[in-house]
Formats: C-alpha cells, sequence, structure tokens
C-alpha cells in the first residue's frame, strides 16, 4: 500500500513539472514574437525576407497561412518582385535539411500586418 501511495506521489510531481515547463515554454515563444519590418520576395524556389534596419536575410515560414496569398494577390508578372511587409513573427534557427539551410535563420511569420508593392523611403529603399 505505500509503494502505491509513493507511486500515486511521484506521478502527480512530475505532472505538475511536465505542466510547469510546457507553459514556461509557450511563454518563452509568446515573448519571442515581435513585430518586423522589410522587403518579402516569394516564388516557385525562394521565399526570403530582408530586415530593413539590419540588412540581415531570413527564410521565411509563413505558419499565418495569409503572406503567400496576400503576395499572390497583388498579381505581379513575374515572381521574386520585393515587397515591403510589417509582420508579427519571430526568428529562429533554420532546419539544415530543407532549403532553408541557405539561410541562418528563418522567420516564422505567425501574423501579417501589412504588405505593399510601395517600398517606403529609408533603409529598405536603398
Amino acid at each position: 500500500m505505500k509503494l502505491i501511495k509513493q507511486i500515486t506521489l511521484l506521478s502527480i510531481v512530475l505532472s505538475l513539472a511536465v505542466v510547469a515547463c510546457n507553459r514556461n515554454t509557450s511563454e518563452q515563444k509568446d515573448s519571442d514574437v515581435k513585430v518586423i519590418k522589410g522587403l518579402y520576395s516569394f516564388g516557385p524556389e525562394i521565399k526570403s525576407f530582408t530586415d530593413c534596419e539590419e540588412g540581415s536575410e531570413y527564410w521565411v515560414a509563413d505558419s499565418a497561412k495569409t503572406l503567400e496569398l496576400a503576395y499572390s494577390n497583388l498579381n505581379f508578372e513575374k515572381p521574386y518582385e520585393p515587397v515591403y511587409i510589417e509582420v508579427e513573427g519571430r526568428i529562429v534557427k533554420s532546419d539544415s535539411l530543407t532549403v532553408s539551410a541557405d539561410f541562418d535563420s528563418t522567420l516564422v511569420v505567425t501574423k501579417l500586418i501589412k504588405i505593399t508593392k510601395e517600398i517606403p523611403d529609408g533603409p529598405c529603399n536603398q
């Protein structure tokens, strides 16, 4: 009987630890999300983003599933035309087994805020 109580107590403690770890991980992911502004290019082989302020280039993963559609709706005659975007997202290390391996980091877009063909004056327009 004592062994059953110990096992039950251990199970409860482990369950609480798992829940606490998962909560911290999701809170950390939420805190990594920020508004990022720059130039986005899309085509059959490349989805890239250049941060206007830093000049860093990233592969793009569209977890919101709206960025590629919004780009396509701009009706370009040829692919890879740059557009200015403002998105909520986070920067993560690129997967070394995919095409994104050519980029050190990937911009994971969680929300599209703005997309326009008009590139504003400033660091993006140089």
